[in-house]
């Protein structure tokens, strides 16, 4: 998930009847071709844009349809967890599609509450220009359970007046990343060189990536299970190269080892760091901030000059319900609600990064700023396991607990990586 922060908390059950109204349809199993087709979408802080845009892609499906009628809702982000959930507990009071984050794709999978559209996916025109990593977050078990609709990736936000100030240039590999961060803080000690956080998996996860680690080993097939890795040496030397980064000579462990992905950047727009790890998602932030004019971006570098860490693809995906009585409809409102068209209007609207490759070069040649980002995904981005136990990984804290045991100096990182490397284990297994 984009992780731009749609990675909800659930909290406590609602009422059904409090959480949708009945669906206008016919029985689940039959294919209705007019009728009333409900949608749950994500509110956005500043909604009204995604509105508009989702407005535009309706008006188009019904003008198509004569005889269908769309309903969008837009719900909570915290509260889709058991919304979700409930929907497919019950499915007369569930909707047709729903918006969702990618991490949740296994997961929602397992519970039996997506569609599987291998085959209207396959027939999609426009589908073959999906980037193949957004592609790999609707794909289970070599299916296709909805489709993305934008995707969210890291890179590395500088200073450009504090790095030229002291004579610095951006860093070209992850050890200069390092001393580079090390030399600001000494020569600029009220900055933290480089923000980071014991809470910011998705900004560790390239430092494993880059030094030729993985999260785990298999395809989560049941010849082949899912297997943690984070306990491999190459992950390792990850997991220490990113845990150099807390101390007094960059970002103290007293104050950093709690923070997460949001207060990393946080701190950099905020002037309070010369360079962060931050999303193309995170660019409204920073230029709100006081660093507006003075900072760049490039993709976080790798292990060798030239050399890019892979960064963890993010982003969410709309995805039609198993339970719903309007199939063919359905799918194709899928479609127009994240179709080209609609992706790149999204992008204009709200800076969501379009899934298609060529989609998002004609979004770089509109606003430059998605250049570095764009050159991200294409050293190769990664995704998390299509594990449902990954939900029980992530909600667990099981990453954030053993870089956080690192920084601490409470266990040194080969029994840290053991003990998360059990945890995963044990949430692999009893996810089956």
């Amino acid at each position: 998930m984009k992780t731009p922060a749609r990675i909800a908390v659930p909290i406590a059950l609602l009422a059904l009847a409090a959480c949708a109204p009945q669906t206008s349809g016919g029985a689940a199993g039959t294919d209705d071709k007019s009728g009333t087709l409900r949608v749950w979408l994500f509110q956005e802080v500043a909604n009204k844009p995604k509105e508009q845009v989702v407005d535009q892609a309706v008006a188009a499906f019904e003008k198509r349809h004569k005889g269908a009628r769309v309903e969008v809702e837009y719900i909570p982000v915290e509260s889709r967890a058991q919304r979700v959930k409930a929907a497919f507990n019950d499915p007369k009071s569930a909707p047709d599609l729903i918006e969702y984050g990618n991490t949740d794709t296994a997961g929602y999978v397992k519970d039996g509450g997506l569609a599987d559209i291998t085959a209207e996916f396959g027939a999609w025109d426009e589908a073959k220009d999906t980037d193949p990593t957004a592609r790999s977050s609707v794909t289970v078990g070599g299916k296709v359970y909805g489709a993305p609709l934008f995707v969210g990736v890291r890179a590395l936000y500088y200073r450009t007046d504090v790095l030229a100030g002291l004579g610095l240039s951006a860093p070209k590999t992850q050890a200069e990343l390092i001393s580079t961060a090390k030399k600001i803080r000494k020569a600029r000690p009220e900055l933290y060189g480089m923000a980071v956080g014991g809470a910011y998996t998705y900004g560790a996860m390239p430092f494993i990536w880059a030094n030729g680690g993985e999260l785990a080993t298999g395809t989560g097939t049941s010849g082949d299970p899912y297997k943690a890795a984070v306990n491999s040496e190459a992950a390792r030397k990850g997991i220490a190269s990113y845990a150099s980064l807390f101390g007094d000579d960059n970002c103290p462990a007293a104050k950093c080892a709690q923070m997460g992905g949001n207060a990393t950047v946080t701190a950099f727009a905020s002037g309070k760091a010369a360079m962060a790890i931050g999303g193309d998602f995170s660019h409204a932030a920073v230029e709100a901030g006081t660093v507006k004019g003075k900072y760049a971006v490039v993709p976080l570098p790798g292990t060798t000059p030239g050399s890019l860490a892979p960064a963890f693809a993010g982003g969410n995906n709309i995805g039609v319900l198993k339970s719903t009585s309007h199939r063919t409809l359905a799918v194709d409102l899928m479609k127009s609600l994240t179709g080209k068209e609609t992706q790149g209007r999204l992008f204009d609207a709200m800076g969501f990064l379009p899934t298609y490759t060529d989609v998002r070069q004609q979004a770089a040649a509109r606003e430059p700023f998605v250049k570095p980002f764009i050159d991200a995904l294409g050293a190769g981005a990664k995704f998390v396991p299509a594990s449902a136990g990954w939900g029980q990984i992530d909600a667990s804290l099981v990453l954030p607990t053993m870089f956080q045991e690192v920084v601490s100096g409470r266990k040194d990182v080969p029994a840290a990586s053991d003990d998360a490397a059990k945890k995963m284990d044990a949430a692999f297994a009893a996810a089956g």
